[in-house]
């Protein structure tokens, strides 16, 4: 085993940012390397449940996903803000007990600007797709509309004039798209261009937490297929999704889970059908391996446990990556793709029952299925950790 090292992880005060490297987390303190995390107080007990020690600062990301900008450069601006926040803090802090390495998620844009004050390796892990060669002139229409915008000329002024306080001279486009070190945290299956991904980027792998994946459901005595209906952590003010659910599939052969957060009150839904059993949460991993079939944001985090194990997903992507996600699947043949304001009862029923009995689908996934758990997860997401260590 090699020495007890200090690594700094740099977080994101968002639970979607935190559970997939938590395992990875985990597993570094349980070998015996102290691990600092920063994180916005509400999510101390979270990464400290993982072992590690929490460094604390007030967040400034909004703790739901209605209060967050629409426009990009300005919802990127508030994660930088955040981190130019909570910096002298971690200064502070670290400054007395400095770190052999730095981790950081792609929000915790603190974590590279300390690994260069303190001359150490950083090493992004990235929960989601990554920058490929020729990146910048495949998605040109998209990445100038953002950096041309006069949010997107604050947000470089803004970000430069950190980076440059902090002794650092790069572009931050740059610096922010293309880092020097990543672990990917996906498989290779789930990433544009893979075959045109430095490498700089390893893919470990989705690091599945051994805990959750630990944990238990058991339909019903009698119930039919399991159709699990989930928005993640963040996107669940779904009200309209879930009444089309409960019109298209109450009273049905289908045995529906449905998953709808805290930010939804059960009235507003109406009485429910004896076949739908109605959650604020649930072990997600536990669902999936009975379930038949998804209906999903397709949050990156969702798309890799739909993947895990083998179920076909039905995707109504909100915002951000979800969009890309959902198309991919639909190209990798494993699940369809709805636009929200498209979603009826009729068609999602349509959508879910296709998908679920099409032989193709079942195919592919089970060779996806393999390819995913044959990625390496936790073991290998370690042992690239320690090859960073001095």
């Amino acid at each position: 085993m090699r020495a007890r090292s200090h690594i700094f992880m740099a977080g994101t005060t968002a639970p979607s940012h935190i559970y997939p490297s938590l395992a990875l987390i985990r597993e570094l303190a349980d070998r015996g390397h102290r691990v600092s995390y920063s994180v916005g107080q509400s999510l101390a007990d979270l990464v400290a449940a993982a072992g590690a020690e929490p460094i604390t600062h007030s967040s400034l990301l909004p703790a739901s996903d209605s209060e967050w900008p629409e426009d990009p450069a300005s919802a990127m601006r508030v994660f930088l803000d955040d981190q130019m926040a909570a910096l002298p803090a971690l200064i502070a802090r670290l400054d007395a007990d400095r770190p052999d390495l730095v981790l950081y998620d792609i929000g915790g844009l603190a974590g590279p600007v300390l690994a260069a004050r303190y001359g150490v390796p950083a090493v992004q892990l990235s929960p989601t797709l990554v920058a490929w060669d020729g990146y910048e002139r495949d998605m040109a229409e998209m990445i100038e509309a953002v950096r041309n915008s006069e949010t997107g000329r604050s947000y470089h002024a803004a970000f430069r004039g950190w980076l440059a306080g902090n002794g650092i001279d790069a572009d931050p486009w740059q610096w922010q798209t293309h880092p020097e070190q990543v672990l990917s945290l996906i498989p290779r299956a789930l990433q544009p261009y893979a075959d045109r991904v430095p490498a700089s980027v390893r893919f470990v792998g989705p690091c599945l937490d051994p805990a959750r994946l630990a944990e238990t459901w058991t339909p019903p005595a009698g119930a039919g297929p399991v159709l699990l209906v989930s928005f993640g952590t963040a996107y669940t003010a779904q009200v309209p999704v879930y009444r089309a659910v409960l019109a298209g599939f109450g009273d049905s052969r289908w045995h529906v889970v449905l998953v709808i957060g805290d930010r939804v009150d059960p009235a507003e839904l109406g009485p429910l059908p004896a076949n739908v059993e109605l959650h604020r949460r649930v072990p997600q991993p536990a669902v999936l391996a009975e379930a038949a079939a998804f209906v999903t944001h397709a949050g990156m985090g969702s798309c890799m446990e739909a993947l895990w194990f083998g179920v076909p997903t039905v995707a109504i992507p909100q915002a951000v990556d979800q969009f890309g996600n959902a198309a991919l699947l639909a190209e990798l043949g494993v699940g369809r793709h709805l636009p929200a304001e498209e979603v009826t009862a009729e068609l999602l029923r349509r959508s879910v029952t296709e998908v679920a009995a099409d032989p193709e689908v079942r195919a592919r996934l089970r060779a996806l299925s393999a390819e995913v758990r044959a990625a390496g997860g936790v073991e290998r997401a370690v042992a690239a950790v320690e090859s960073f260590l001095p």
